[in-house]
């Protein structure tokens, strides 16, 4: 008989494993920021080709990173079934899908530069980039890896090493940075390509510290025991929430990724706004997803244990979180815009003005977005942790691409509102994702999940 939770204690539930995620995706975050706020004082040029190029890499990233985000609803569910044979076949699966797609992805951080002259990027913005990924491209190896483990460890409730892990990773990147990109501490001055070797670095320690963890503290799973072993089953079922997940993930990380290379169109002074304003609204997206992943972990538990009075509950709660979360960014953002805007440029910048103008309008439309991000981010977590992913992929990529991406086109360039006008869509294709991402929760996957609450 499953024990009845109430609402306080559902609260409490997801806050205990859910603060430790938001910490640990905000220090994940910290790591670029670090990157944009160091580029934004050494020069716009920097700040403008950086952001160009991270956007580029995370659209490669977050699909890979898909196959981490399988193995957690994956092993939150053999955990509440007790089957810890199944929560290592699943990890090793995730590690082998996440070296293949690095290895089969790498020429296209390699060769970036005609990929980004394509499309219609400055000749100097596209060429620093494509230098920056050349060497930042290498760190996807080790970063996919990290995402599996830190899911791994994560459905197992060990949230608290994943916080400390990535905070270590954040103190590391920002001193390397600090170190080469200005030729500190009688380190060589190299500016973006400092940044680039700081992002491999950072992501090398980071898979060292998750593996010895997972090798020494929770050596009963044994997940690197025979790890060159092939293990087709699991593979076909990482493979087939994975893919999914990574496309979903995928169509609103383009969205994003593509609106960068439509304030690239507007020029280096929009793009680095642009850049500013994206830091600041992923700040705070972080702790939606780090409620999400905790939403994610708690779902899998209830399917394992067919508990759907749990999964109810735990879903209104969590999503209350969220919405509280939402209005207290909108309140932020709308009143002290230009001094978040002015922590990631120098008082005496000549384009100063410029991007300060740029820049809070977008954060005003970012805090017009804050609901239906949340809420979209939310639903996807819900939906991973009972291993729903097909029918939300479909629904995410027609927000996202149907709806959002041709929303930003029109209003930015066909009705002239320049920056104003690509974040608008945005707004509309992240609604358009929330109501039928909820949707398909609640009127669908809850019901087949038990029986319902009394």
């Amino acid at each position: 008989m499953n024990k009845v939770m109430t609402y306080p204690a559902h609260f409490k539930a997801i806050a205990v494993l859910g603060l430790p995620l938001i910490g640990g995706h905000l220090a994940q975050f910290a790591i670029g920021l670090t990157d944009t706020v160091m580029l934004g004082w050494y020069g716009v040029e920097a700040l403008a080709a950086v952001t160009l190029a991270s956007s580029y890499f995370f659209v490669l990233f977050l699909f890979g990173a898909g196959f981490g985000w399988a193995v957690m609803p994956m092993v939150a569910t053999a955990a509440a079934e007790e089957d810890e044979t199944s929560i290592r076949r699943s990890t090793r699966m995730g590690l082998w899908l996440s070296l293949l797609y690095a290895a089969l992805v790498m020429p296209l951080l390699w060769w970036s530069y005609p990929i980004l002259i394509a499309l219609r990027q400055e000749p100097q913005v596209a060429e620093t980039a494509a230098q920056y990924l050349r060497v930042a491209g290498w760190g996807l190896f080790p970063a996919l890896l990290v995402m599996v483990l830190k899911s791994y460890l994560a459905a197992l409730e060990r949230t608290q090493i994943v916080l400390w892990i990535t905070v270590v990773a954040a103190l590391v990147n920002g001193v390397t940075n600090y170190a080469l990109i200005f030729g500190n501490w009688g380190a060589p001055e190299l500016g973006v390509m400092g940044a680039a070797i700081a992002s491999v670095v950072t992501q090398i320690v980071s898979l060292v510290a998750v593996v010895a963890y997972a090798v020494y503290v929770l050596p009963q799973y044994n997940l690197f025991q025979r790890f060159w072993r092939p293990d087709w089953e699991m593979f076909g079922s990482v493979l087939r929430l994975g893919v999914p997940i990574g496309l979903t993930t995928l169509a609103e990380v383009t969205l994003f990724a593509t609106s960068a290379v439509m304030m690239g169109w507007l020029g280096q002074v929009p793009l680095a706004a642009h850049g500013i304003a994206l830091n600041l609204a992923s700040a705070t997206f972080m702790v939606h997803l780090g409620l999400s992943n905790a939403a994610t972990i708690r779902a899998g538990n209830a399917l394992g244990r067919r508990d759907r009075a749990h999964l109810e509950k735990g879903a209104i709660a969590v999503t209350i979180m969220s919405l509280v979360m939402s209005v207290l960014t909108v309140i932020l953002f709308l009143t002290c815009a230009e001094p978040l805007i002015s922590l990631f440029m120098e008082s005496d910048d000549p384009q100063r003005g410029q991007i300060l103008a740029i820049g809070t309008g977008l954060l005003a439309m970012a805090a017009l977005f804050q609901l239906v991000d949340g809420a979209q981010v939310i639903a996807l977590g819900l939906l991973r942790g009972l291993q729903d992913a097909k029918v939300p992929m479909v629904m995410a990529g027609l927000s996202y691409w149907v709806v959002g991406l041709p929303s930003s086109y029109y209003f930015g360039f066909v009705r002239g509102m320049d920056g104003i006008g690509v974040w608008m869509g945005l707004v509309l294709g992240l609604a358009c994702a929330a109501i039928l991402l909820m949707a398909r929760f609640w009127m669908r996957s809850v019901r087949e999940v038990g029986v319902p609450a009394e």
